[in-house]
């Protein structure tokens, strides 16, 4: 799929590339970035250029994994917000903010953006987020998003290898009143 781009009342999400790699690199020196994400830790000038050189191209191209950089009027880069696609119909969506550019809803914006995207676009039916027990920042990015929090799933995520637990969500179309491309049946209000 060739990138496309979105855009907001106040951001501009558009793929990241060769000419990002500088302020990628300088946001992945936060060590909240390094800390909460998957990102290389410590992070190398050589992850930025293969992440934006390589990992998103790549990811567009063959239909893996769509990656926005979140850039304000101005042209600066205040995160990257992308959906991973798991299987047919579910993708996760996966987000960071620069420092300087938190607690302004620059990424719930982004996250709700890139998730109709994805609703109508890729035709996903379910969309979920995880994050560690403890990145209270993301939750409350998913959760202002409109996530329903679902639980917590023990040693589901893999961190520099350690197993730690993670909170997950779930973001419906049906959540942003848009129609599903599959039917959904929930379960029960009441056991039967």
């Amino acid at each position: 799929m060739e990138p496309v781009t979105l855009t907001t009342d106040r951001l501009l999400l558009r793929t990241v590339g060769p000419q990002d790699t500088d302020a990628v690199y300088a946001a992945a020196q936060d060590p909240d970035i390094q800390r909460w994400t998957t990102v290389p830790s410590p992070y190398l000038p050589e992850h930025a250029r293969g992440f934006t050189e390589e990992m998103v191209p790549g990811g567009w191209a063959d239909g893996s994994m769509f990656t926005f950089g979140v850039f304000l009027p101005g042209g600066e880069l205040a995160g990257v917000v992308g959906i991973t696609m798991r299987s047919l119909g579910e993708g996760e969506v996966g987000f960071w903010a620069t420092k300087e550019h938190r607690r302004n809803g620059y990424i719930t914006e982004a996250t709700l953006a890139a998730a109709r995207w994805s609703f109508t676009a890729l035709s996903v039916d379910r969309l979920e987020w995880r994050a560690e027990v403890g990145n209270a920042a993301s939750r409350a990015v998913a959760e202002r998003a409109g996530f329903t929090l679902e639980g917590t799933l023990r040693s589901a995520l893999n961190s520099r290898g350690v197993r730690r637990d993670c909170w997950v969500g779930s973001l419906l179309p049906s959540d942003l009143e848009l129609a599903s491309a599959a039917p959904y049946l929930p379960a029960p209000t009441r056991p039967v």
